[in-house]
């Protein structure tokens, strides 16, 4: 009584197709496979050391205050 043999899963996974049905079930497992994805590349990409660029030229306040009555 304590374990299952295979026919009581077969007969499990014969109860749970009748319920949702193969189509809702294939959609289940593929959004399944599509959030497993995303967060293993969102696990490699917080392992990366992050990148950081300086801007080459930062501007004051002068010369932003300039580019636009330049433009105009």
């Amino acid at each position: 009584m304590g374990t299952w043999s295979i026919g009581h899963w077969i007969v499990v996974l014969i109860v749970v197709l009748l319920l949702f049905g193969t189509k809702r079930l294939r959609n289940l497992g593929s959004d399944l496979g599509a959030a497993l994805k995303g967060f293993k590349q969102g696990l490699a990409e917080s392992q990366e050391p992050a990148k950081l660029e300086a801007d080459p030229k930062p501007a004051t306040q002068a010369e932003a205050e300039k580019e636009p009555a330049q433009k105009a």
